[in-house]
């Protein structure tokens, strides 16, 4: 099969996409992808509504697995993220200054709760990009989607061709109208009659609930289901389009596809272009350009190679119990449980409390596991206030890239700088540096002495420096100025490892930079993360890359690659 550029629009484009909701999720990540995988030919945003719309609480994402004890064989997955978006005009503020390349599409998602909302985020978007989707087949979100079009499934009130034929009455670039498998050929008929100029199949099946223990995964409770489980389904609802209504029109094929072999079956089935997604767990953004471009060498030469670039990334949760809650303040715990977990410097777990919700924390300890939780918002609360000695919880991971410490020069030092809950995210890696007989000076900053959690411990890894901004304990101010009263006990050319806010992180950095070239420091910021594998997307830098599989740590030239730091 040779791959070729396809028409779409008024553009030629390499036929392969990743399904809205997956990865390309930010605008940072959209320019970073639109620039960095030239397989990449149609760029696909995640659902943008009118208003902003704040999703569900996690977990939104849980893996579907044949037997839990076997975590070899996951079925697929099912997600509830609940459409989260900043809405249309927030969308806009962001992405009409991104350059669109000749040989990229760029399509962004829509859903709306009638044909009025259809045509006010379409026409408000028309400017900046080259095509939408209308998202007629969310099963999750209450309101829109599936729901919307559920009173026409009998055939009688037609709201598919009426929502697309407003919208292509006011937007005159392609539209692409998403479905997902259930009466298929009549939905897409009536999209294409209306106006569409393709169909995106399919969307998730929904709605479906997975358990453990006997409680809802997902915080939703319902989800739609994706990945290897609904390829058939997939396959046999593009073939029923293709078949009914002839060639006319563009079908965007996804559901399940892996490698080479299943592109060439959604090509036989019907479809013209190609989204992978959940397929893409877990891997790095290099992983992700060397998928792409061996996906396009297998499929001209027979090959089935870049299926073994893919991951299978453990999600199953653990029970465990906690053994000890050491309230280091009213909003500060530090949580010790009856497991051990295999992390490694730098990787962080989620907890989850059934029919409460789940949140990422840095691996303090893992002999046995210890997490330290600051009270944030609603899921953090109840941790900290309502979780004792005795309770069970979840715990899925350890996730993200460890800090490998076979990269370290053992005749450098080391100095850790960490403030207030970043403290955390540094325990593990001061024991390991300690342990391989690197010298490790801390400079640790927190408000008061009460958030200065697990200083007599970490005191045995090293030389330990304090700050707190109302003086209890130690140097009284900033971290920043602290450092520049220490400045003279660290070693020239050591390396650096910072974690807390980064409004702390970046004005340390400069005088960082007057000491270790910036290839020797390394940064870990406070970014959200929701699903804990990359695919949600949602914890993407400023740079577009991925915290929760890219770091939490990165190195300084990576974060920032040819920014100037000054």
């Amino acid at each position: 099969m040779k791959v070729r550029r396809k028409n779409i629009g008024d553009k030629q484009v390499m036929p392969f996409t990743i399904p809205s909701g997956i990865i390309t999720t930010q605008v940072s990540t959209i320019k970073r992808f639109l620039k960095i995988i030239p397989e990449l030919g149609i760029i696909t945003t995640k659902t943008i509504t009118l208003e902003k719309c704040e999703g569900n609480r996690e977990p939104i994402l849980a893996k579907i697995y044949l037997n839990y004890d076997t975590p070899n064989l996951p079925l697929g997955f099912i997600n509830a993220v609940g459409l989260e978006n900043p809405g249309v005009d927030k969308f806009i503020e962001m992405i009409k200054n991104v350059s669109i390349p000749n040989d990229k599409f760029l399509l962004v998602s829509i859903a709306g709760r009638n044909k009025e909302e259809f045509v006010e985020i379409a026409k408000s978007l028309e400017e900046y990009v080259d095509g939408i989707e209308l998202n007629l087949s969310c099963p999750t979100k209450k309101g829109f989607g599936k729901e919307l079009i559920k009173n026409d499934l009998e055939g009688k009130n037609f709201i598919v061709y009426e929502i697309t034929k407003h919208v292509a009455k006011n937007f005159r670039k392609p539209i692409f109208v998403k479905l997902g498998n259930e009466r298929i050929e009549y939905f897409a008929e009536q999209a294409i009659r209306a106006g569409a100029y393709g169909i995106s199949a399919i969307n998730t099946i929904g709605n479906y609930i997975e358990e453990l223990d006997g409680h809802h995964i997902l915080s939703n409770k319902y989800g739609g289901i994706s990945g290897n489980i609904i390829k058939h389904l997939a396959l046999e609802a593009i073939y029923k389009i293709r078949m009914k209504l002839g060639n006319n029109f563009k079908i965007i094929g996804m559901g399940g596809i892996r490698n080479a072999s299943d592109i060439i079956s959604f090509e036989r089935a019907g479809a013209d272009f190609f989204g992978i997604g959940s397929a893409l767990e877990g891997l790095k953004e290099s992983e992700i350009r060397k998928y792409f471009s061996l996906l396009v060498f297998d499929l001209e030469n027979g090959k089935n190679y870049a299926e073994s670039l893919l991951k299978n990334v453990d999600m199953r949760y653990r029970k465990a119990k906690i053994v000890e809650k050491i309230k280091a303040s009213k909003d500060l715990v530090v949580l010790s449980f009856d497991i051990s977990i295999h992390a490694k410097p730098g990787q962080f777990v989620f907890l989850c409390i059934p029919d409460v919700g789940e949140k990422p924390f840095s691996v303090v300890d893992n002999e046995p596991l210890k997490l330290a939780i600051l009270k944030r918002g609603f899921v953090t609360t109840k941790i900290v206030e309502d979780l004792e000695v005795g309770d069970e919880v979840y715990i899925r991971g350890p996730y993200g890239s460890y800090i490998d410490l076979k990269e370290i020069d053992i005749s450098k030092e080391a100095t850790i700088v960490a403030g207030g809950v970043g403290i955390a995210g540094i325990y593990l890696l001061a024991k390991e540096l300690s342990k391989n007989s690197i010298d490790v000076t801390l400079l640790l900053g927190a408000r008061d002495k009460d958030h200065l959690i697990l200083l007599e411990k970490l005191k045995e890894f090293g030389d330990v420096f304090v700050a707190t901004e109302d003086g209890s304990i130690g140097y009284k101010g900033l971290i920043t100025q602290l450092f520049d009263e220490i400045k003279s006990c660290i070693r020239k050319g050591c390396y650096f490892f910072n974690c807390g806010k980064k409004e702390m992180i970046e004005a340390l950095l400069p005088k960082e930079l007057e000491i270790s070239p910036k290839e020797r420091i390394y940064l870990s910021f406070d970014h959200i993360t929701r699903c804990g594998i990359g695919i949600c997307g949602r914890c993407a830098n400023e740079k577009g890359l991925r915290t929760c599989v890219e770091g939490p740590f990165m190195k300084m030239i990576d974060e920032y690659e040819n920014d100037r730091i000054t």
